[in-house]
């Protein structure tokens, strides 16, 4: 167990607590996913120290600037789900948060946390996902905005070091108008489960509404990382909206999809065919949000 838990006032005081325990210190946020993998005894031999950035203001907000949203690491999913720019803006985001645990759950589990966990089929990362959102990371360096995707080395490996750097905030472009977007979660209760299937979408529509100007797909879990459906989203891109076109998307998904089957989820083939059905129906809705 550790040795010491400390509250860093600033960004830059937890990378020095971080640099003064020379990689035997951790990052903690809400600890929903951390707390349980110490309680499994992964961590005892080598994290000495926690370091809480639940106290650090500027990771803890929400704000427009021009045309990006940006939301704080430590943000939580409580949040994410009752803010009204989220709802409006993102809504792919508000509703993946939604679909997270219980409310319990969802008052101290944070977003940056989600991302960090590197699950493939991560309700915040999905959401992200789909909004083709960017990662800023802090280190001794200084602090880089990356493509969100960079962040994932496979099922549970994140390639954010959380014993030097600080996942500060996540950024994308909010949606406006003829633009829209819905998530969709497949699992054997509403809340508490692992999702069998989710998937994130979030497209642009030309000024009449017939026509995709462009679209954004993201899967899990059916890879090792979250997953962009981009053949899909190059189908779909200069298609007419049309009950047609939405079904051949959800085609072309599974085709560049790979689900396997899992105990703990669903059979492979009961999977490949709900590929088909989440991502029209997340088209269908996106299209009459964007509407």
């Amino acid at each position: 167990m550790w040795q010491e838990y400390l509250f860093p006032a600033s960004v830059e005081e937890a990378l020095v607590m971080l640099a003064q325990w020379n990689g035997r210190a951790r990052l903690i946020a809400g600890g929903t996913d951390l707390v349980l993998e110490f309680n499994e005894g992964k961590h005892e031999s080598t994290v000495d120290c926690l370091v809480d950035i639940t106290r650090i203001p500027e990771l803890k907000e929400i704000t427009l600037e021009g045309d990006t949203i940006i939301v704080g690491a430590a943000v939580t999913f409580r949040q994410l789900d009752d803010s009204p720019l989220i709802r409006e803006r993102a809504t792919v985001l508000a509703e993946a948060a939604h679909a997270v645990g219980s409310l319990q759950i969802r008052n101290v589990a944070t977003l940056g946390g989600n991302v960090v966990s590197a699950f493939p089929a991560a309700d915040g990362s999905l959401g992200l996902s789909a909004l083709d959102a960017e990662a800023e990371i802090a280190d001794s360096q200084g602090r880089r905005w990356v493509p969100l995707e960079e962040l994932f080395g496979g099922p549970g490996q994140s390639r954010i070091d959380a014993t030097a750097q600080v996942l500060t905030a996540l950024r994308f472009k909010a949606l406006g108008a003829r633009e829209g977007s819905a998530y969709e979660r497949l699992a054997r209760r509403r809340a508490l489960a692992l999702p069998i299937l989710a998937c994130g979408v979030a497209v642009g529509l030309s000024e009449d509404g017939n026509t995709f100007q462009w679209a954004r797909i993201s899967l899990g879990p059916v890879a090792p990382v979250p997953f962009r459906a981009r053949r899909t989203e190059e189908f779909l891109a200069g298609a007419k909206v049309s009950p047609e076109t939405m079904a051949r998307a959800g085609e072309i998904a599974l085709s560049e999809s790979h689900p396997r089957t899992s105990l703990l989820r669903a059979s492979k083939e009961y999977r490949q065919e709900m590929i088909k059905v989440l991502v029209r129906r997340g088209l269908e809705r996106a299209v009459k949000s964007g509407g």
